[in-house]
């Protein structure tokens, strides 16, 4: 049976990502797979990565459950808003303290290349934002996206990593965001 983990980077409990958060866990309950969620904002945890990686420091248990569910998972769903072109600065720092040497990859002595410890997950990121998708690619390049898909699932051997955006989320009205709803449930009743 599928292992699926949400992981929830709007640090706020109401927000639209939140109910695409529910709508993405009914689609894979109701496709017979396990699930869990990691709601960011509910952990405590220091999300300064305070000596890079020149000292470890120690993980606190919100973050120790975090990366026994994260490595449990066959499929890690992503979802967050975009802001100032990237993601939250608390999902950030979640990143930042998880994904480590010797955890997520490892360095190969003596050069520059890597050890992926991640291989066999699979990841979707359905990310919120208030421009259009096509926008954000073409005039930004897709910062947030590339740094979370390429820079850090990818690095670590998580493939494929599909990608869902949503918005313009600020003028979307109620019929709008049903249909944005119902596409994160057909996306999680796939499995995908």
């Amino acid at each position: 049976m599928k292992n699926v983990v949400i992981i929830n980077g709007h640090p706020f409990k109401e927000s639209f990502n939140a109910s695409l958060a529910y709508a993405y866990k009914t689609g894979v309950q109701e496709a017979g797979a396990n699930v869990s969620e990691i709601f960011i904002g509910d952990l405590t945890f220091n999300p300064n990565l305070q000596f890079g990686y020149s000292k470890r420091m120690e993980l606190e248990p919100d973050l120790q459950d975090a990366w026994k569910t994260i490595k449990e998972a066959d499929h890690l769903v992503w979802i967050h808003p975009v802001w100032w072109g990237g993601m939250p600065s608390l999902m950030k720092g979640f990143i930042d303290r998880l994904f480590l040497p010797g955890m997520a990859f490892s360095p190969k002595e003596n050069s520059i290349w890597w050890n992926k410890l991640l291989i066999g997950k699979t990841a979707r990121i359905i990310t919120t934002m208030d421009q259009p998708g096509w926008y954000y690619r073409l005039v930004y390049g897709r910062p947030s996206i590339n740094q979370l898909k390429r820079c850090t699932l990818e690095f670590c051997g998580i493939r494929p990593v599909e990608v869902t955006t949503i918005g313009i989320i600020k003028t979307s009205d109620n019929a709008k965001r049903e249909r944005w709803l119902k596409k994160a449930y057909d996306l999680g009743l796939a499995l995908s």
